[in-house]
């Protein structure tokens, strides 16, 4: 039987979704626990990679697993995952759903502090200046759902099969004081680092060294930069996942300290 696994995580911790020898990393901690109660080998296939430090507010991952999963598994499983972990459901599936292929739609948020807040840290992206202009950067971001080539947003383009990327939505919000930032994209795919790379170049707009047009000229030539510095991971999330046959509301609402900023109300810039 193929099940799908919602899940969250907490990404501080670790060096990335994907397996690597050596270092700390979700997918090898959600075998190893899935390994230890099945008590047999259990590879799992995940919606997508995060970098290390990103954080996942909704993620699904399949496994076969030649048995019942019941509530006292369900129950089990988060009782042995680390406290950044969590299991929100387990659904069988019909047939050989693919976790990562057969998504539709994937949404990121971005948050942004600009004043030092103890609290933030590990869940919000610290830049340090008030003078940000989310005006432009507003200007900016409505240009990204018009253009479908983001190879001028990608660190190693010739990697990828192709570049292209169709967003269909991405926003800017702000809270009453202006100094708390989130940035909303949705696309049928991301490249790696495209997010981050993306709010790097909105940041360079907003602190006046580069202009709305700069950043548009890397959307139409399709050029890729000599020199691309992404933002700081932490604020990252990966939010959304959306099949044509599942689409869960996300199970969790980022962290109690950002919520009550989006409970007083975040605003279109």
């Amino acid at each position: 039987m193929r099940y799908f696994f919602h899940i969250a995580y907490h990404g501080t911790n670790y060096s990335g979704w994907q397996k690597h020898p050596g270092v700390l990393n979700v997918q090898e901690v959600l075998e190893t626990a899935l390994g230890k109660l099945l008590k047999t080998v259990i590879n799992i296939n995940g919606c997508g990679r995060t970098d290390a430090q990103v954080h996942a507010s909704q993620f699904f991952f399949h496994a076969d697993i030649e048995r019942d999963l019941d509530d006292e598994f369900f129950f089990r499983i988060n009782k042995i995952l680390p406290d950044d972990i969590a299991v929100f459901d387990i659904i069988p599936m019909q047939g050989l759903c693919h976790a990562r292929f057969d998504a539709v739609q994937r949404s990121y948020d971005y948050f942004i502090h600009t004043y030092k807040d103890p609290f933030l840290n590990g869940f919000s992206s610290l830049y340090l200046d008030p003078k940000l202009d989310l005006n432009k950067m507003k200007a900016a971001v409505a240009l990204l759902p018009l253009y479908d080539d983001y190879r001028g947003f990608c660190k190693t383009p010739d990697r990828n099969d192709h570049t292209i990327c169709k967003v269909s939505s991405a926003g800017l919000f702000a809270n009453s004081n202006g100094d708390k930032i989130r940035f909303q994209i949705s696309a049928n795919r991301f490249l790696s680092k495209m997010v981050r790379i993306i709010i790097g170049r909105l940041l360079d707009i907003g602190e006046g060294r580069m202009s709305v047009d700069e950043f548009e000229h890397y959307l139409i030539n399709k050029e890729t930069p000599k020199i691309i510095i992404p933002a700081y991971p932490q604020g990252l999330y990966l939010s959304k996942v959306t099949y044509p046959y599942l689409n869960l509301l996300p199970a969790t609402t980022f962290t109690a300290t950002l919520q009550s900023g989006v409970d007083a109300g975040w605003q279109a810039v």
